[in-house]
């Protein structure tokens, strides 16, 4: 049987954070159904490419639409081996739907494996399961994470922060450092 991870995006979710962790965690062998509150497979929602052309903060641009694998509404935490919230700007406004919540307090009480990237941890923040833990995040999103009770780690823009059953990483250029560690606490074995 395919273990399954559950993940959480939204409309102009961050392009990488999202399909490249998509891909590589499908490359793995596991079934990544990733949803949407409202939404259902095979709808889309739109990505946004975030980069540092020179201002102070980072620009936004459309990037492709990213085809949802799930419905949101039949979700049952119980299917799945580990839960991971995209960033972008999906994190900001998912944040407010309550089943969200719940979705994240129920992995964070069974003990699962949690990844959220960029701005991700807004989401961790809002479902108040941050109290005790370390964690990083953009760096715009770091007072998020310390008034959760968390305590926010600077990171390198491609390291990731693991403590207990959370990963989290500061930026799409931490996808392979989020994707690695995230694969290690669900126990899959990467042989060469």
């Amino acid at each position: 049987m395919t273990k399954k991870i559950l993940m959480l995006c939204g409309d102009f979710t961050e392009d990488y954070e999202t399909m490249v962790p998509f891909q590589a965690l499908s490359m793995l062998g596991y079934q990544v159904d990733a949803v949407c509150p409202d939404k259902k497979a095979g709808d889309v929602v739109a990505t946004a490419v975030h980069d540092f052309l020179g201002e102070q903060t980072y620009t936004e641009l459309r990037g492709h639409n990213f085809a949802l694998t799930a419905d949101f509404d039949a979700v049952n935490t119980e299917d799945y081996v580990g839960l991971f919230i995209t960033g972008g700007r999906a994190p900001e406004y998912i944040r407010l739907n309550e089943r969200v919540l719940e979705i994240v307090r129920e992995f964070f009480a069974a003990n699962k494996p949690v990844a959220a990237i960029c701005h991700g941890p807004q989401v961790l923040a809002a479902a108040g399961v941050l109290e005790g833990y370390k964690a990083t995040a953009y760096p715009a999103v770091g007072s998020d994470v310390t008034l959760a009770g968390g305590t926010y780690v600077e990171a390198e823009m491609d390291e990731a922060v693991v403590d207990r059953n959370l990963v989290t990483a500061p930026a799409w250029p931490g996808d392979t450092a989020i994707c690695r560690e995230f694969a290690k606490l669900m126990g899959a074995k990467i042989e060469i």
